[in-house]
């Protein structure tokens, strides 16, 4: 019987950042790159790379999405705000995953978060 290790983000950090210098334009790993800084708490790069990200996709809705959730983990929560509104209105509808996505947390309390939240319920419920 093998036995599975578990993923070590810094090889994986030290992997996907090989990659990026070597392809700087490359989408997948500039995502991968955000993901993993934001979970291994590099908030700043994780922001870096949603930029990018964003900068290169200007309309992937998850692009915007992620974007948001760096932002609203950098206490930018106006612009957390907008970078939503503009995954939602690229098609980003996760409601459910919104709701309790913990990199949102400081999002909950404004009233203009839980406005899109009821957009974005209401427009699946019309679905």
């Amino acid at each position: 019987m093998t036995r599975q290790s578990k993923p070590d983000p810094a090889f994986e950090i030290n992997f996907f950042e090989s990659v990026h210098r070597r392809c700087p334009r490359y989408t997948e790993v500039i995502g991968l790159l955000g993901g993993l800084y934001t979970k291994t708490g590099r908030i700043a790069d994780g922001l870096k790379m949603d930029r990018k990200l964003v900068r290169l996709e200007p309309d992937n809705d998850t692009a915007h999405y992620n974007l948001a959730c760096s932002l609203a983990l950098s206490n930018r929560l106006v612009d957390a705000l907008k970078s939503l509104r503009t995954a939602c209105a690229l098609g980003y509808d996760d409601y459910k995953w919104m709701k309790q996505d913990p990199d949102l947390e400081k999002l909950q309390e404004l009233p203009e978060f839980q406005k899109l939240l009821d957009l974005v319920h209401r427009n699946q419920q019309a679905e």
